[in-house]
């Protein structure tokens, strides 16, 4: 690979380590281990740490993807290889 490859796929790898980590603290730590804490606030009638035990990690993924879509698209046009 060349250098600039290198470049572009270390960024590549180091965008998703720091989403994947967003995901994994707010579904793991948010559902389980601060849940306690969390159920103290309520969120829609319902507790907070049940509703991202059930819901808010799964919406935290979707945003997450598209975060990743949106910093793919400046890595790509940064390292001139977008399709357009």
């Amino acid at each position: 690979m060349q250098n600039r490859d290198k470049k572009y796929w270390q960024k590549n790898l180091q965008y998703l380590g720091i989403l994947l980590s967003v995901w994994f603290v707010v579904s793991y730590g948010c559902g389980i281990l601060w849940v306690d804490a969390l159920d103290s606030f309520r969120l829609g009638g319902f507790k907070l740490g049940f509703w991202f035990a059930q819901q808010g990690s799964i919406y935290v993924f979707v945003i997450l993807i598209f975060v990743y879509v949106w910093l793919m698209n400046r890595l790509d046009k940064k390292y001139e290889v977008d399709e357009a």
